[in-house]
């Protein structure tokens, strides 16, 4: 089509109808945009509806943008999803006081692994005995603070650990044994460091009840970033098989299955609905008898979309393999989940998005908005001095210049958590947003 039909409509003739009227043409069905065009469109809207650019020239860069309401529709959607399974928050992933203010105003509970995280709940008036302390190796100390708080249910997988409880009173502490799962395909697999392997349970399950403590369950986790319903339907399946046979053994009857977490959250590439993994877990949870209770620990499901981090170009230069740009974060602060879970959030011109501020005159915003439309590949580093401070490279995006700014959706998980102090440089502060 010429430049001329586009503007004016194309000048070939149309059908008509007896009456005079044009025939309506058909229409292929549309495709439906790549990822992460779906990503941006929807990251606009947000930037313009918590009017980001204000709290960028208010609270500068970089940024950490914490949206509570987020939090909450992310719960919503695993109780609406797995309604008859209790919620127990993965505090590790993002130990913020907004976030547990959120998850405890919700009514769902925490997974805790530290005295430092039961510190951080007791400050924020949580109930700390409704938590379950899952940290399958502690110390001696750990148990006994986390027992005189509280908290009743612990998590083993080794002799070595039953044997750390012989000091407590065992009438009223309860245990869950830790099973193993290996799941290669998960982008952590927590089966290769933690866990007994389902046939060597019912030996620890013995020691267990001589030891005069009470198994209150078993506990798994298939992995991070799972995009398949198919481990949580292995690992389920096998788990009530092994409770139905440890029961007739011993004469007990189990009250808990801990499912873990896991459920996957789109960072550069679509992952499965919730709703299509969660129906897989309700099919294999049909099997359970009704006494049974089920837990989730859902971290980065939740936490990861609570959190978008603004970042700003500080320096460019032209190398021999393209053009760099070094921002005022990288990855021993915000972007640490990428050396050590190696996800990659998308990133984001703020002139793509709209949200870069309004400094400029209206040709220059015109010019903006054309060049937007041309990417070409370039390497984001961060600030520091260690070469390895790479966040991405061949990294399409507009021209960039000093001052620009980036913007990251799905930055709260294992990111403001993980951050280090290298090189001297301050935290990336954090701006609470929402109710």
């Amino acid at each position: 089509m010429t430049l001329h039909d586009q503007l004016v409509g194309s000048t070939r003739p149309r059908r008509l109808a007896r009456d005079g009227r044009p025939v309506a043409q058909g229409r292929a069905p549309a495709e439906r945009p790549p990822h992460r065009e779906l990503v941006r469109r929807e990251l606009a809207a947000y930037a313009s509806r918590i009017r980001l650019h204000e709290l960028v020239r208010e609270h500068g860069s970089p940024l950490f943008v914490l949206d509570r309401d987020r939090v909450t529709t992310q719960l919503l959607e695993l109780r609406r999803e797995l309604p008859d399974v209790r919620i127990h928050f993965a505090t590790k992933s993002l130990p913020h006081p907004a976030v547990i203010r959120a998850v405890d105003a919700f009514g769902a509970s925490f997974e805790v692994a530290s005295r430092g995280e039961l510190d951080l709940l007791e400050r924020e008036g949580v109930q700390v005995g409704r938590c379950l302390h899952t940290h399958p190796v502690k110390t001696v100390a750990d148990i006994t603070s986390a027992y005189l708080r509280g908290i009743r249910t612990f998590v083993v997988d080794s002799p070595s650990e039953v044997a750390k409880f012989a000091g407590l009173p065992c009438c009223d502490v309860g245990v869950l044994v830790r099973l193993s799962f290996p799941n290669p395909g998960a982008k952590s697999d927590l089966s290769s460091k933690f866990g007994v392997e389902p046939d060597a349970a019912a030996a620890l399950v013995d020691l267990c009840l001589r030891s005069r403590l009470k198994v209150r369950g078993f506990t798994f986790h298939v992995g991070s970033q799972t995009t398949s319903a198919e481990p949580w339907k292995r690992a389920i399946a096998r788990t009530l098989e092994l409770m139905r046979t440890l029961e007739e053994r011993h004469d007990v009857r189990f009250e808990l299955l801990d499912l873990g977490g896991g459920f996957p959250v789109a960072y550069d590439e679509p992952v499965p609905a919730l709703g299509e993994l969660a129906r897989g877990i309700r099919e294999a949870l049909a099997a359970a008898p009704e006494h049974l209770a089920v837990v989730i620990e859902p971290g980065r499901f939740v936490s990861a979309p609570a959190m978008t981090l603004v970042t700003r170009v500080v320096g460019t230069n032209d190398r021999p393999d393209g053009r760099w740009h070094y921002l005022d974060d990288g990855v021993y602060g915000a972007y640490s989940n990428i050396p050590a879970e190696d996800v990659h959030a998308p990133i984001f011109a703020a002139a793509e998005l709209g949200a870069q501020p309004a400094s400029e005159d209206a040709f220059e915003r015109a010019t903006r908005r054309i060049l937007t439309r041309t990417r070409v590949p370039v390497t984001l580093a961060g600030p520091t001095c260690d070469s390895v401070d790479v966040i991405a490279r061949g990294l399409p995006l507009p021209p960039l210049g000093g001052g620009d700014l980036l913007v990251s959706p799905m930055m709260g998980a294992y990111t403001w958590a993980t951050a280090t102090g290298f090189n001297g440089i301050a935290p990336t502060p954090v701006v609470v947003v929402g109710h």
